[in-house]
C-alpha cells in the first residue's frame, strides 16, 4: 500500500484505511480480529472506530486484538470519534467539554489504551461553541490523551471557522476530515473538498463503494435479497435501494465502473475505491469489509492505477449535478479569471 501524511501531520499512513464499523454487529469478534490480521499483514496501518459503533463493542474487540497482538497492533494509527449518545443523560451527547472528556476517557478504556492517535468529532453540534470544543481538543492533545484531532461530516463553512478559530487562538490545528464520499456521492466537490485543500488537512472518505452499490453485486430493478446489505435491508440508510435504483445516473455510473473493470480485468470495487483514492486531498480511504473475503478483494485495489482516460470517464459519467448557481456553470464563470485579462 501507498503511505501518505496523515493530513497536515508528520505520521504516515497507508492508503486504504480499516473500518471497522461492523464489528459486533455483521462480524462477530472472531471474524474481527481476523479482518484486524489481515489488514495488518498486508501493509495497513489506520485503524478506524467510534464509541458508538454497535454501542462501543467495535472498540472493545479492537482493544482486545490490540491486547493479543502487539507486535501488530503497535505500529497501528488508531483512530476513535466521538459526539453521538452512548446513554439517555441530556448530556450524553454533543461537542461540550463535559461529554467529550466523559466519552474519549470512555473509549480509552474500551481500546485498552492510553494514547488515541486521532480523536475526530463526529458531526456538528449546534448547540456547543466551537471555541469549547476546541478548547477541549487542544487541551486533550497537551495532555497526551490524543495526538491529533479531526473532523467527521462537516460542512465546509462549519470547517473553514474551525480552522480560523483554532489559528485564531494558537490552538493545534485539525488534520482530517472525514466525509461520505464515492462516484456516487460526490456533492462535496462543491464547498467542503475544496474547504479541506484551503486548510491543508486531509480526507478520510467513508462509504467509498456506495454501500456495495459500486461492486456490481446489483442489477437494475431486481430488489436484492440475501446476504447482503440491502439484501437484508433494502430501505438501509442513504443507500436506499428503491431511491439509488430509480435514478438513471446511478446505472450509468456502475455501468462505466463494470465496463472498465472488465477492460483491466479486475473487480468493479477495486475500480471505485482506485477513483477515490486519486482525488485531490485523499489520504486514506475507509474500507468497511464484513468478511474476510470483502476485505481481501477491497484490499486489491491497491494494485490498481487508473490511466487519465480512466479516470475522465469516471469522472464525467458520476460529474454531480448542480443549479446554475452557485455551483453550476453561471456560478462557476462569475468565480472564475483568465489571468490575461480581457471581457
Amino acid at each position: 500500500m501507498e503511505n501518505r501524511t496523515l493530513g497536515n501531520s508528520g505520521t504516515s499512513v497507508s492508503h486504504l484505511a480499516l473500518g471497522t464499523m461492523t464489528f459486533g454487529a455483521e462480524s462477530d469478534e472472531a471474524t474481527s480480529h481476523a479482518i484486524l490480521s489481515d489488514y495488518a499483514a498486508a501493509g495497513g496501518n489506520l485503524i478506524d472506530t467510534a464509541d458508538v459503533y454497535t454501542a462501543g463493542a467495535s472498540e472493545e474487540i479492537i482493544g482486545r486484538w490490540i491486547a493479543k497482538n502487539p507486535a501488530e497492533s503497535g505500529r497501528m494509527v488508531l483512530a476513535s470519534k466521538g459526539r453521538f449518545p452512548m446513554g439517555d443523560d441530556a448530556n450524553d451527547l454533543g461537542l461540550s467539554r463535559r461529554h467529550l472528556r466523559q466519552a474519549l476517557d470512555a473509549s480509552l478504556a474500551r481500546l485498552g489504551v492510553e494514547h488515541i492517535d486521532l480523536y475526530q468529532v463526529h458531526s456538528w453540534d449546534p448547540l456547543t461553541p466551537l471555541e469549547e470544543t476546541l478548547g477541549f481538543l487542544d487541551h486533550a492533545v497537551a495532555q497526551g490523551k490524543i495526538s491529533y484531532y479531526g473532523f467527521s461530516n462537516y460542512t465546509g463553512w462549519q470547517l473553514t471557522k474551525a480552522v480560523m478559530i483554532a489559528r485564531q487562538r494558537g490552538y493545534c490545528l485539525p488534520v482530517t476530515l472525514q466525509p461520505q464520499y464515492s462516484l456516487l456521492v460526490r456533492e462535496i466537490e462543491a464547498e467542503i473538498a475544496p474547504a479541506v485543500l484551503d486548510a491543508g488537512m486531509g480526507m478520510l472518505p467513508w462509504s467509498p463503494l456506495g454501500g456495495g452499490w459500486l461492486t456490481g453485486k446489483y442489477s437494475r430493478d431486481t430488489e436484492p435479497t440475501g446476504e447482503t446489505r440491502l439484501g437484508e435491508n433494502p430501505q438501509r440508510g442513504m443507500e436506499a435501494w428503491e431511491k439509488r435504483n430509480a435514478q438513471d445516473r446511478t446505472w450509468r455510473i456502475i455501468d462505466t465502473v463494470t465496463g472498465i473493470a472488465g477492460e483491466r480485468g479486475v473487480n468493479a470495487s477495486h475500480v471505485a475505491l482506485a477513483w477515490v483514492a486519486a482525488q485531490a486531498g485523499v489520504t486514506s480511504v475507509i474500507l468497511g469489509a464484513r468478511t474476510r473475503e470483502q476485505l481481501a478483494d477491497n484490499l486489491a485495489s491497491a494494485d490498481l492505477e487508473l490511466t487519465a482516460a480512466e479516470l475522465s470517464r469516471l469522472d464525467d459519467v458520476s460529474a454531480p449535478t448542480f443549479s446554475d448557481y452557485p455551483y453550476g456553470g453561471p456560478g462557476i464563470e462569475q468565480r472564475s479569471r483568465v489571468i490575461g485579462g480581457g471581457r
